[in-house]
């Protein structure tokens, strides 16, 4: 075009588009440096949140008066509210709100075992000693304090024979059982010889006699109840042999048996067989045992003893000792005459027969029955037999608040007389991890051998992970799974010394309970909008997978909170998994509680919802008789 100027090489790359300027090896390079330096980003970040958490529990487990604060760092107050990622309406915590300390009066308060609230219910089969719980309006706002000079418990297995006075100051049991060995106060501590009403020598020399009679050292025997259980001597020297023990007591004269057992390191809870389910799904215990336990068995049509059928596996064991097993030599010394006695032992033993049980052994002063492995020669003698019926109508796995009746729970059918009902459980330790026998019948709505099995893996790689970021979890001994699913995290832990209540809350939509006990473990039903049936500072350790979310619309945050904050001790340590917005709210009302938190990222990473709140629970106690 004449007069148009024709641009120099220079001058078109000036204005030439950027993208066209740069060199194509140039932008990949740096997009590999942007995405390596954003996952290191990731990695580095986990990593010290991790290492961070660690550093943090540790400090806090040591201090005995940390801050009822939000933790603290070197950087300054640990804000996830920038991270999280939830909803920008929740960036910002809200409001603490404080929780006072309870009087010292309700250091040892159980609120649906609470004496004053017991006494309005009829005292006719001990129906007043049952749970009975207070109404919302009755429902205590307020931390529990622990009494003046409470200690940390020894550590396990220093635990089972030595507690702190302070931590249970009772002497009445030293009192009322002063010759028979259960419990002595020396100095500042309580001693626990092993003995008992029935086993003078201790409890160990007991154990003996019943192995004599039936083995406990196959693996067979995995799981028992002890009803009435004083202060558990016989489940704490049943560890030893692999065999885990469910003890229950009533809170009753006998101060404190059940918060003794629990000092101790040992599986207890507060129950009483009187007019409704113990809360233990059916064919739960390889064996049950009642040493003197002072329950009327033949009372009540044999109503007990059918409980104490229901809850029995197929092949299962009854052991009695103490009245009226043999009488002839013990009738004086029990204060009661030879016939009320002889007439008491015919009534069990008619009962036992109607059951369909094997009376094995009688030696000395014990005698065990064996429940049979299934009823098809039982439906037969109903002919003759005809008292009690088989249950027709009641789910007998249903345990929380459902009344007894007077009638055998029958066994699943089988095919032949061999056949064990439900399916033969394997010998411990091989049950731990086998398919449960409910869920490889399919029993279990929903649930298939290969979600069990995935559910294992799934908590070996979570517990895991919880030992990283939580580096004292090995101190525990008492732990709570709140919603224990599978038993999972009871699995996971089974190496390391300590126990876990597995709780299949009453709101969850498949009752797995049956499948825990199959598999060796125990735990029992709770409506978490409710008590549960312990003393305070029963645990160390308070696992709530999801529980919020569960309760979300069933009843208050914040009261299950204070439950949790009642039965756990001074310095333990509470692991929350939940939605994320859920978690920010949970803080919002544990920073008031004298606890200290953080949020934690998901074991699988930041970019997942589903978060940890990770708390201790600090140092303090009722003040004592010099303060006020």
């Amino acid at each position: 075009m004449a007069g148009a100027t024709t641009p120099s090489s220079g001058v078109w790359k000036l204005y030439q588009p950027y993208w066209k300027r740069t060199n194509l090896l140039q932008l990949g390079v740096v997009a590999l440096l942007c995405s390596a330096c954003y996952f290191f980003g990731i990695y580095h970040y986990g990593d010290v949140s991790a290492s961070f958490n660690s550093t943090v529990l540790s400090a806090v487990s040591c201090d005995r008066n940390p801050p009822a604060t939000t933790i603290t760092g070197g950087a300054g107050t640990l804000d996830f509210a920038v991270h999280h990622g939830a909803d920008q309406s929740l960036a910002g915590f809200p409001a603490v709100r404080e929780f006072p300390a309870c009087d010292v009066k309700y250091s040892e308060y159980t609120p649906c075992e609470d004496r004053t609230r017991s006494l309005r219910f009829d005292r006719k089969r001990l129906i007043y000693r049952e749970r009975h719980c207070p109404e919302k309006g009755e429902l205590l706002k307020c931390l529990i304090p622990a009494p003046p000079g409470y200690k940390n418990p020894l550590p396990w297995p220093a635990s089972r024979d030595t507690a702190w006075f302070a931590n249970v100051p009772h002497k009445e049991l030293t009192v009322r059982k002063a010759g028979q060995n259960w419990i002595h106060v020396d100095g500042d501590k309580f001693r626990f010889p092993g003995g008992g009403t029935m086993f003078p020598n201790g409890a160990d020399a007991y154990i003996d006699d019943i192995d004599q009679l039936i083995s406990l050292s196959d693996g067979s025997i995995r799981t028992a109840v002890d009803t009435g259980c004083g202060v558990a001597s016989w489940g704490a020297y049943l560890l030893s042999r692999n065999v885990l023990t469910m003890s229950f007591a009533p809170k009753d004269s006998h101060e404190a048996q059940v918060q003794f057992a629990l000092e101790r390191g040992v599986p207890a809870m507060l129950g009483v067989l009187a007019s409704i389910r113990l809360p233990y799904p059916s064919r739960a215990f390889d064996m049950a045992h009642c040493s003197r336990c002072l329950i009327q068995w033949h009372l009540y049509d044999g109503q007990y003893l059918m409980e104490i059928d229901r809850i029995l596996r197929p092949g299962g064991y009854w052991i009695l000792s103490g009245p009226p097993i043999n009488w002839k030599q013990h009738w004086k010394g029990w204060n009661r005459t030879e016939e009320d006695l002889g007439e008491v032992q015919s009534a069990i033993e008619a009962v036992a027969r109607s059951l369909c049980w094997n009376k094995l052994k009688e030696k000395g002063d014990i005698a065990i029955w064996q429940k049979p492995v299934n009823h098809i020669n039982c439906k037969a003698n109903r002919k003759i037999i005809r008292s009690p019926h088989f249950c027709q109508s009641q789910d007998p796995d249903s345990a929380w608040y459902t009344k007894m009746e007077t009638c055998i729970v029958p066994l699943p059918n089988v095919a032949s007389p061999e056949e064990t009902a439900s399916g033969a459980l394997k010998r411990w330790p091989e049950r731990l991890t086998a398919v449960p026998p409910r869920i490889a019948s399919g029993s279990v709505v929903g649930v298939t051998a290969e979600m069990f099995l995935q559910d294992t893996e799934l908590w070996k790689k979570r517990v895991g992970y919880y030992k990283k970021v939580i580096n004292q979890l090995g101190r525990y001994r008492n732990l709570l799974d709140m919603n224990a699913n599978f038993g999972g995290f009871a699995a996971a832990l089974i190496d390391d010394p300590l126990w876990a209540m597995n709780i299949v809350p009453t709101a969850s939509q498949v009752n797995t309970l049956g499948v825990i006990y199959e598999r060796g473990l125990i735990g029992t039903y709770q409506d978490w909008c409710e008590a549960m049936s312990t003393y305070p500072r029963t645990y160390d350790l308070l696992h709530a997978d999801s529980v919020f979310t569960l309760y979300k619309d069933r009843c208050e945050m914040e009261d299950i909170l204070l439950e949790m904050d009642r039965i756990l001790r001074p310095e333990g340590t509470v692991i929350i998994r939940d939605d994320v917005d859920i978690l920010v709210k949970i803080k919002s009302i544990a920073d008031g509680m004298r606890w200290n938190s953080r949020i934690a990222d998901h074991e699988d990473g930041p970019l997942l919802r589903e978060k940890l709140l990770l708390v201790v629970k600090t140092y303090w106690t009722a003040p004592g008789p010099d303060r006020q």
